[in-house]
């Protein structure tokens, strides 16, 4: 039984919420992605689970908005904390990689290690449901810190066979397959077109993400600048364009290799 917890911390970033997972199995409850550090959620939380036995608090990655609620849950509940790395606001107890597991009851989630959103993102798969964390979510894309990682990540949890996706953000996603074949032709086709820009005539990456990114909201144009600059790194190692990294603002030059 999967139940959904939603954190009160809805944004543009964010969209509703972060979801936190309960995840029960023979009167024991695995806790996924507690969120923030919100009492009125960790209150939820434990509401939720009610009168099973916790088993354990999980991180997918160590973003505010999924990981500072996770030890200070983990010590009311009495349980460790599992996760690939520490991060700000967050100690793994237990420290997991690709393809372990974590048992709760009769049962055990998988986990899949996803670097592209973050170098520490997991994905854990049970049964036929991947849960996503923010390597995919619904209704949006995803902000990324290395495009190359992320579409390999994409092309990892392709070849999983999952049905249904839970999202860190949104609604769960039943077609699994669809959902993740949307995200990987979404990555290549933006690809093209920065070339194209480039190609037209973009000489500087605030031209490129003015090309690009034609109707994004003033709330998000730095998270936009952000995508084209990892985008362009990724190009630039495929010796597809020049970029100059070492320049942070908008003005610094790309053209064409």
């Amino acid at each position: 039984m999967i139940e959904r917890v939603l954190a009160p911390n809805p944004s543009l970033y964010t969209g509703p919420g972060t979801n936190t997972y309960l995840m029960r199995s023979n009167g024991e409850v695995l806790v996924l992605d507690p969120g923030p550090v919100i009492d009125a959620h960790m209150a939820a939380i434990v509401d939720a689970i009610g009168t099973d036995t916790p088993a354990g608090v999980v991180v997918t990655h160590t973003h505010p908005d999924h990981a500072p609620l996770a030890n200070p849950l983990a010590d009311v509940l009495g349980v460790p904390t599992y996760g690939y790395a520490d991060g700000p606001a967050f100690i793994a107890d237990v420290r997991i990689t690709d393809g372990e597991t974590v048992g709760f009851g009769i049962s055990e989630i998988t986990s899949v290690h996803t670097p592209g959103h973050t170098p520490d993102h997991l994905c854990f798969m049970w049964g036929d449901v991947l849960f996503t964390g923010d390597h995919i979510m619904q209704g949006s894309t995803v902000i990324i810190e290395d495009a190359s990682d992320y579409l390999q990540s994409l092309y990892r949890v392709a070849d999983l066979g999952a049905a249904r996706i839970e999202p860190g953000h949104g609604n769960a996603i039943d077609d699994a397959g669809g959902a993740i074949t949307e995200y990987i032709e979404h990555r290549l086709a933006r690809e093209q077109q920065i070339v194209a820009a480039i190609r037209d005539g973009a000489s500087t990456v605030g031209d490129v993400v003015d090309a690009v990114y034609t109707e994004v909201p003033a709330g998000l144009r730095a998270a936009a600048t952000h995508q084209v600059r990892v985008q362009l790194s990724k190009l630039f190692r495929d010796a597809a364009v020049w970029f100059d990294a070492s320049q942070s603002d908008e003005t610094a030059p790309v053209r064409l290799r």
